[in-house]
């Protein structure tokens, strides 16, 4: 048997080896880590998804996919150095070994929006998990409608993919938004929460589908926001991260009510996560 086959008997929470091919800063705090496994082919990730990073030594942490998902020759994860792992992670050099477990979770419903107008909005470091969307979108840009990318940081020097931005702004098929929420005279661009961005963007409501990534009280804003404009809870979809340990849904550390983020999610429409939400202390 392959190495492939030979890891569907390997324990889940066994990490397989992943190896450092380039590591690239894309904003102050973040690195965005390009991998290659070390036993065998990767079988590839549905946007939305999420591996399971270890540095041995040190812990494991969830972090979502951010690379294209039909480029099968690297995974891509981009990293915020916020606690002892990520900031291990962002530190790692080319050819240094990591530990890997995934893909897990649900992805985007992008299949769903065929034929509509679609709204990818992202706070933050919310970019990353959203990017393979746009890039699926472009790659089938003839199955939708209009498309609108709505982003939103603290301030300029935060924006990621700041080149790739630019790149997607030329097209005259895509929609980009850019809003900061505090600004040097310098910047040129839109000053404000990323909600206020929504009434600018060109879509039908009646069928328009949104994908929210972002801080969980950006998301709370923007459905709301989005709700307001005409667009059902059902075609809202955020994504979460709480506390995601195990990521199969065996310690409980992600529960929320009677849904486990890591396995149920952490994509979740938003009339059945926001509900959930709303409860304080939940």
């Amino acid at each position: 048997m392959g190495a492939a086959a030979d890891m569907q008997h390997v324990d889940p929470m066994v990490p397989r080896l992943a190896r450092v091919t380039a590591n690239r800063n894309d904003a102050p705090g973040v690195q965005t880590l390009d991998l290659t496994l070390d036993d065998g082919p990767w079988d590839g990730f549905a946007p939305g998804q999420f591996n399971m990073l270890s540095v041995f030594g040190v812990g494991e942490v969830p972090i979502s996919f951010s690379g294209d998902p039909a480029d099968g020759t690297k995974i891509v994860h981009t990293v915020r150095s916020v606690g002892p792992v990520s900031q291990a992670l962002t530190r790692l050099k080319k050819n240094q070994v990591l530990g890997l477990r995934g893909p897990y979770g649900a992805g985007w419903p992008i299949d769903e929006a065929k034929g509509r107008d679609v709204l990818v909005i992202a706070g933050g470091l919310g970019l990353a998990p959203v990017r393979p969307i746009i890039y699926r979108l472009l790659a089938e840009r003839s199955s939708f409608g209009r498309v609108s990318l709505l982003y939103g940081t603290r301030n300029p020097s935060d924006i990621l993919y700041e080149h790739e931005l630019q790149s997607w702004r030329g097209r005259l098929d895509l929609d980009v938004d850019v809003t900061v929420d505090h600004a040097a005279p310098s910047w040129r661009g839109h000053v404000g929460v990323v909600t206020q961005l929504i009434g600018r963007a060109q879509f039908d409501p009646a069928s328009a589908v949104a994908f929210v990534c972002g801080p969980e009280i950006m998301m709370r804003f923007c459905a709301g926001a989005l709700l307001k404009a005409g667009v059902a809870a059902e075609r809202i979809h955020v994504s979460m991260e709480r506390n995601m340990k195990c990521g199969i849904g065996l310690c409980g550390h992600c529960q929320l009510g009677p849904t486990f983020i890591c396995k149920d999610g952490p994509v979740f429409r938003y009339d059945e996560i926001g509900p959930l939400m709303a409860v304080k202390e939940l």
